[in-house]
């Protein structure tokens, strides 16, 4: 599966570094004099993360190297169609492409990326002694081909889908009060989906009550868009105990009959209180995607809900897009038992860690010189600044550095949540055929989410049809 390591040679430009005494050169900027004024052409994914990067590292690298960078960065489909065509028609057009962890398996099977571990073993010269996998996350595990433990994308985001909640409300002592009375336990973040539904009816009706714009939950449920298939199967399914989207890794079965679990009963439980949550959450959440949930509730209109990590700094720091600054709370998903156990013995997760990484691709013929931007954005030193301003952590380190721990109080303790917690959470499962199931299971989803079927309908139509799909695919015969 491993994709080939032979580096095609790069463009290399006449035009070395000024003269200046050698000890004052980087080793980057000392490895980057024949690449000078070369200019690397990239693709990533619109997010807070990517930002930072075209703002602030882009230019940085510029500077100490004279290698310029060229970074595209736009909506996610885009991103997943600009990359695959390129590299598809092995046309070279990006020397480095943004590889979000759900597609890396895809990528591998493909032979569409440079073996990063290969290739800096066969150049040394190359090599930054300032880069060290082992200060990476365990975040990295994901972009090494698991047969090889080879290296094939460097991380440069990397967040949880957590759990979030309208600190101030559930703070607020006559709303306390009130949920006490009602349901005679006190409030506070869900730990059971009993709980997550009574909050979600307590505060749906406590805004109707009190004339307010406000609703018990988010519901990432856009009928037409994959983003309702990413909730359900990396976000809600795991914490009903379902886990790789209830697909058997060792038969490539979905069907209860055939040791799968797409159709079993905790699974249809899911879907059935995911769906529910629909009558207590915005009119506008089946038409809502990663996006506007965030943008729900950075506006105030839920009490609770699912927010990936990458949205957590701006919704709890900027006043310019959020009317809930220093209001945001987070926590672990409410989980049915043996989840967290599950998770915390390798068995299961308790929720999605997602993120990307920059990959070399084997179409590039600038390769070295992007290998070279690849360690640059690795450098301990530029991680802190970037983390506080888009919510990514891809090293240990940078957890303890004095600007994340500030950064810490006004994000609700989102990094001490991913710090301490990060481990009970898993990326997607390592299905090559990720694209294609992902879209025909969407397709019954759209289908519930309309009430067009039943959860148990459109879970037994799906799993019935994954398993003849990936028979057609070449699995689980």
């Amino acid at each position: 599966m491993a994709a080939s390591s032979v580096s095609q040679p790069t463009e290399v430009v006449n035009n070395p570094v000024a003269s200046q005494d050698s000890s004052s050169i980087s080793f980057l900027a000392e490895a980057a004099q024949p690449y000078r004024d070369i200019v690397l052409h990239g693709v990533t994914e619109d997010t807070p993360a990517s930002d930072y990067v075209k703002a602030v590292l882009a230019p940085a690298f510029e500077e100490e190297t004279g290698i310029k960078i060229e970074l595209e960065i736009v909506p996610w489909a885009d991103m997943y169609s600009k990359t695959i065509e390129d590299m598809e028609a092995n046309s070279g057009t990006y020397d480095f492409v943004y590889i979000e962890q759900d597609i890396i398996y895809a990528f591998l099977e493909q032979n569409f990326l440079v073996n990063l571990t290969q290739m800096l073993d066969h150049n040394p010269n190359l090599a930054s002694p300032d880069f060290k996998p082992i200060d990476f996350t365990t975040f990295i595990e994901e972009f090494k081909d698991p047969a090889t433990g080879d290296l094939y994308g460097v991380p440069m985001e990397a967040f949880l889908k957590t759990y979030v909640y309208r600190k101030d409300l559930f703070e607020d002592l006559s709303i306390q009060e009130a949920f006490a009375t009602e349901y005679g336990y006190p409030l506070g973040p869900a730990v059971t989906f009993d709980q997550y539904h009574d909050i979600a009816v307590f505060f749906t009706q406590y805004g109707q009550d009190n004339d307010m714009e406000l609703w018990g939950s988010t519901v990432q449920a856009a009928n037409d868009h994959p983003a309702s298939f990413y909730e359900f199967s990396e976000t809600i399914l795991p914490t009903f105990g379902v886990y790789n989207w209830g697909i058997n890794p060792d038969n490539y079965k979905a069907t209860v009959d055939n040791s799968g679990q797409l159709n079993s009963e905790q699974a249809k439980n899911a879907l059935t209180f995911w769906l529910d949550l629909l009558q207590y959450a915005p009119p506008e959440s089946t038409r809502s995607t990663w996006t506007e949930t965030a943008k729900t509730f950075a506006a105030g209109r839920v009490a609770q809900g699912w927010i990936y990590g990458e949205n957590v700094a701006w919704i709890a720091t900027d006043p310019t897009r959020s009317e809930i600054v220093g209001k945001v709370g987070v926590a672990l998903p409410p989980t049915t038992q043996g989840v967290i156990q599950d998770a915390s013995i390798g068995k299961g997760y308790v929720g999605y860690y997602d993120g990307g990484a920059f990959g070399i691709p084997y179409s590039s013929k600038k390769q070295e010189a992007a290998l070279l931007w690849l360690q640059y954005i690795s450098q301990a030193d530029v991680q802190p600044e970037w983390a506080a301003a888009s919510s990514r952590v891809v090293q240990l380190g940078t957890f303890d550095d004095p600007l994340v721990l500030e950064q810490d109080k006004k994000v609700g303790g989102y990094f001490s949540l991913m710090k301490k917690e990060g481990r009970l959470y898993r990326g997607a499962p390592p299905f090559p055929f990720h694209s294609q199931i992902r879209d025909l299971v969407a397709s019954y989803l759209y289908l519930a989410i309309d009430g067009k079927l039943t959860p148990e309908e459109a879970l037994d139509q799906a799993a019935t049809a994954v398993d003849e799909e990936l028979v057609k695919l070449g699995y689980g015969k």
